[in-house]
């Protein structure tokens, strides 16, 4: 991928962090402390209690863009569900004491142009696997494909405020500390699909460590290490 101007964000050591690339798409190399903190949102947001995600939301409201953090509420649904999302919008609210958007822009997008976004984000995460996944997904109920589609890649992940480098790497979190090792497959071959480097998901999978037990952190480094092997 052609990198277009300066690379930015470096840490105090001067070592690259992110590529910033002509497609407006990103290259993660290791995670800043931003986005650690990020990721370690996406776990607390999945598998917390409510004073969990209220401490949370307030240590890291000063350290982490405002934007991002309202962008991974709102896919938090995907993972965790909608009482999820709801509480910690509540909380975030609260806590950030900023108002909610007057407008949202995924309201003023079409069904067709959703498709077409959902489509491409899909396809990106998913790499040599789209085609497959798409008939495995229709196989189990067309709306879901639909869903999966139009509203969770069109609609949510496919959203221009955050990356989707970083999304990923927070699915990645979501998806670890609710166990769902299937999807946390898909997703840790996704992050780097998106532009996470090995470096990048390796940190993000260390950050949730401290949310699983001995036993979910062996199988998933056993994980990372078949599919860094393949």
């Amino acid at each position: 991928m052609t990198t277009l101007g300066q690379p930015q964000d470096r840490d105090g050591s001067g070592d690259l962090l992110v590529t910033h690339t002509v497609e407006r798409t990103i290259t993660i190399h290791r995670l800043d402390q931003e986005t650690t903190e990020l990721v370690r949102l996406s776990a607390v947001l999945t598998c917390g209690s409510e004073p969990e995600i209220r401490a949370r939301l307030t240590s890291v409201h000063a350290l982490v863009n405002p934007e991002w953090i309202e962008e991974l509420i709102l896919q938090t649904y995907l993972f965790a569900g909608f009482p999820r999302a709801l509480n910690a919008a509540r909380e975030w609210r609260r806590v950030s004491g900023r108002p909610a958007p007057a407008r949202d822009e995924s309201l003023q997008v079409d069904e067709a142009f959703a498709r077409r976004r959902g489509e491409e984000m899909c396809a990106t995460v998913y790499g040599p696997s789209y085609a497959r996944l798409r008939v495995n997904i229709k196989a189990l109920h067309p709306a879901l494909d639909a869903w999966m589609i139009d509203d969770g890649y069109g609609k949510v992940l496919g959203r221009p405020q955050l990356d989707l480098a970083r999304r990923e790497l927070c699915v990645v979190a979501a998806c670890a500390v609710a166990r769902q090792d299937r999807q946390l497959h898909s997703h840790l071959h996704g992050a780097r699909y998106a532009g996470a480097s090995d470096d990048a998901v390796a940190d993000a999978l260390h950050v949730v460590e401290e949310f699983v037990n001995a036993t979910d952190i062996l199988r998933y480094r056993a994980l990372w290490a078949r599919i860094r092997g393949k």
